[in-house]
C-alpha cells in the first residue's frame, strides 16, 4: 500500500507545486511580506494537506515556548530531507532561509525564494559565501527583525549520520549577537535524502531552548552540534 501511495504522493506533489508556481506568477509584483503570507496559506499548507490524506505523513511540534518572540534569532536546524524546508515556513513567521544561489536559477519556481528574501549564496569561493551569509544575515535580523533558518551542516544526511557542522552559523553568531535555537527532528526516517519511496507516519519537529548570544563561537558551536545530535537521536528511539 505504501508504495501505491508513495507514487501517488509524488504525482500529486509535482502537480500542486507547478499549480501554485503558474497561478501565483502575480503575486511576484506584491510587496515582499504580503506573497510571504499568500504562499504559506496556499502552497506550503496544500503541501501539508497532500502529505496528511496521500501519503498519510503528519507531524508534531514541541518546544515552540523556546522561539524568542521578537523574531531576531537564528534558527539552527538539522536537515534530513524536504520536509522541514516546507514545513518551517508553516511554524515560523516570515523565515529567511540561506540557500544556494544555484536554486534561484530555477525557471519560474526559482523567482519564489529570489522574492521572499531569502539569502543566497555563491559556494564557489568560501570566503565570498561567508561574506554574503554575514552581509544578509545583518539585513535580516537588525533591519528586517525576521529569523534566520540556516542548516548548519550545510546538506541533507541521513538520520544518526554525523557530519561535520560549516562555519556559516558561527559567523553570523558572532556578527549579530542573537539567540541561537536549534530545531531536531526526525524527518529523514519517513523522507529520506534523494530517496523516492517514502513512509507514512508522524515527523517530531522539536525546537531546543535557545542558546543566549555573546558566547565564544567554539563553545556555541560545540553546544549546538552536542545538543542537537543528542535530540535528533532521542527522536530515532
Amino acid at each position: 500500500m505504501i508504495y501505491i501511495r508513495t507514487i501517488l504522493f509524488n504525482i500529486v506533489y509535482t502537480v500542486v507545486s507547478l499549480f501554485w508556481s503558474v497561478i501565483l506568477v502575480w503575486a511576484l509584483l506584491l510587496p515582499r511580506r504580503m506573497l510571504v503570507k499568500i504562499l504559506r496559506y496556499t502552497y506550503f499548507v496544500s503541501i501539508a494537506y497532500v502529505e496528511r490524506y496521500v501519503l498519510g505523513l503528519t507531524y508534531k511540534v514541541e518546544g515552540l515556548e523556546n522561539i524568542p518572540k521578537d523574531g531576531r534569532y537564528i534558527l539552527a536546524s538539522k536537515h534530513q530531507s524536504a520536509f522541514e524546508t516546507l514545513k518551517i515556513p508553516i511554524l515560523i513567521d516570515d523565515p529567511a532561509i540561506i540557500l544556494k544561489k544555484e536554486l534561484t536559477y530555477i525557471p519560474l519556481w526559482g523567482w519564489y525564494p529570489a522574492r521572499m528574501g531569502h539569502i543566497a549564496i555563491d559556494r564557489g569561493s568560501a570566503k565570498q559565501a561567508i561574506a554574503s551569509i554575514v552581509k544578509g544575515a545583518e539585513r535580516v535580523l537588525n533591519e528586517e527583525k525576521r529569523p534566520i533558518l540556516i542548516f548548519p551542516e550545510g546538506t541533507r544526511t541521513k538520520p544518526g549520520a554525523k557530519t561535520r557542522y560549516k562555519s556559516g552559523v558561527a559567523h553570523i553568531y558572532k556578527a549579530t549577537h542573537v539567540p541561537v535555537v536549534p530545531l531536531a527532528l526526525n524527518s529523514g526516517v519517513f523522507w529520506g535524502k534523494n530517496s523516492f519511496w517514502k513512509k507514512s507516519g508522524c515527523v517530531t519537529l522539536r525546537f531546543l531552548p535557545p542558546i543566549p548570544p555573546n558566547m565564544e563561537s567554539q563553545k556555541m558551536m560545540e553546544r549546538l552540534e552536542r545538543e542537537l545530535e543528542a535530540e535528533c537521536q532521542e527522536l530515532l528511539t
